[in-house]
């Protein structure tokens, strides 16, 4: 059964006079999720924005999309010229409205500027520097630590020299990530998580001069790990109104990007971990938690948290028709979140990426953590696809041609990547 987007939305009490503003920061025009926020709450009656890289971006051109803002930003500017940019946005909606933050880099910008932002738009009360804390590498780790909970061994070089003697004695593969939010827009050095294979891979990669920028983290041989992720909706007093755990069955860039298939398994043990971190920090929003269960020594550990909506989220969807970006706008607007629970079995497939790694994990087990009773309910939970909607296709055709652009360099991705 294939999941167009319509839900049982009767338990939903929405406020449809108070619009949404999708806000990206950079130039990421394939952009799954985007089209997803600007349907769900759609659907739903709310007017939605978006702020877009050009005019016929997939998500312009959504029929849910009720207008565009033209952003030709970089995440170079800086962040006083992008509050004016929303501010002159806001001016032009004409009515207060509720922020969805697609990226780390605009989930730190509106928390850090969330006082002089308030009277045009409503932002959960998360404390100004925490979103900036958990987007950043180094940070998270810090709190992990503080607060017991588990997560890779990481270093942090600060020179050049000191990447080259943590190669003399690493044991590899090692991850690499971009260590800040914004270092990726303004000078990035892995672009995305990437595994490295080898001391002269890992040297190739950083400048002989100046702070790397980067961290060095264990790597979880797959053999021996499987991906899961969190997503949730924490109120004021950072208590999660809505909580999902799911497994990521391939990714792109393979073994170590962003989801291309993933499906809902309850994981009460994984949930429990999620929601006290969350409310030991105090954080208030939409989350998005990669952990990788270490099969070693059996602890869950965390990867990464990004303090806003996850590309796949539209992947929980609760009988009653709750996501964490309707959560979100529900209670930012004083709307109850009516309780739910997602079927387990459902599965999301993000087309434009999922073909390449279907290619990637030829002769791999694709799916290290589905047991058999899940394989078996696929079915029954339903699946989402992230571009193909009958209710809205135009993005689905918008996306096609740009696709066309860059699947040369796809293609080598996915041979690279089933090595």
């Amino acid at each position: 059964m294939v999941s167009w987007g319509w839900a049982s939305l009767a338990g939903i009490a929405a406020d449809r006079s108070v619009p949404a503003l999708l806000l990206k920061i950079g130039r990421y025009p394939l952009h799954s999720g985007g089209v997803a926020v600007v349907r769900t709450l759609g659907r739903l009656g709310v007017p939605v924005y978006a702020v877009t890289e050009d005019r016929w971006t997939p998500t312009a051109v959504s029929r849910y999309c009720a207008g565009r803002f033209v952003w030709r930003v970089t995440g170079r500017e800086e962040p006083e010229h992008l509050v004016a940019l929303l501010r002159s946005v806001a001016e032009r909606i004409g009515h207060r409205t509720v922020v969805v933050p697609a990226d780390d880099e605009a989930a730190v910008l509106v928390a850090e500027h969330a006082e002089s932002l308030a009277p045009w738009f409503f932002l959960p009360a998360v404390p100004a520097g925490l979103p900036r804390e958990l987007a950043s590498k180094q940070r998270l780790f810090e709190l992990c630590r503080r607060h017991d909970v588990p997560t890779p061994a990481t270093a942090f070089p600060a020179s050049a020299a000191e990447v080259a003697a943590f190669a003399q004695t690493a044991t590899f593969p090692v991850v690499v990530k971009d260590a800040e939010p914004w270092v990726r827009r303004r000078a990035p050095v892995a672009g995305h998580t990437t595994v490295v294979r080898d001391a002269r891979g890992l040297l190739a990669m950083i400048p002989a001069s100046g702070r790397p920028g980067v961290i060095l983290q264990e790597y979880i041989p797959r053999e021996h790990a499987q991906d899961w992720f969190t997503h949730l909706y924490c109120d004021a007093n950072s208590d999660c109104l809505c909580m999902f755990t799911g497994v990521k069955v391939r990714s792109w860039p393979p073994h170590s990007g962003a989801s291309a298939a993933s499906y809902h398994l309850a994981n009460p043990e994984l949930a429990q971990l999620t929601a006290g971190f969350c409310k030991k920090v105090g954080f208030r929003g939409i989350g998005d938690l990669d952990w990788r269960l270490d099969l070693r020594d059996g602890n869950y550990k965390l990867v990464d948290f990004n303090p806003r909506m996850g590309n796949q989220f539209r992947l929980f969807e609760t009988a009653q028709g709750v996501d964490v970006v309707r959560a979100l706008h529900l209670d930012l607007t004083g709307r109850p979140v009516p309780p739910g629970a997602v079927p387990d079995g459902r599965w999301l497939f993000v087309e434009h990426i999922d073909g390449f790694a279907r290619l990637a994990y030829r002769g791999t087990s694709g799916y290290p953590a589905a047991p058999p009773p899940v394989a078996r309910a696929r079915g029954r939970g339903g699946r989402e696809l992230a571009w193909l909607a009958a209710d809205d296709p135009l993005p689905f055709l918008a996306m096609l041609p740009r696709l066309a652009g860059g699947s040369r360099s796809s293609r080598r991705h996915a041979k690279g990547g089933a090595r």
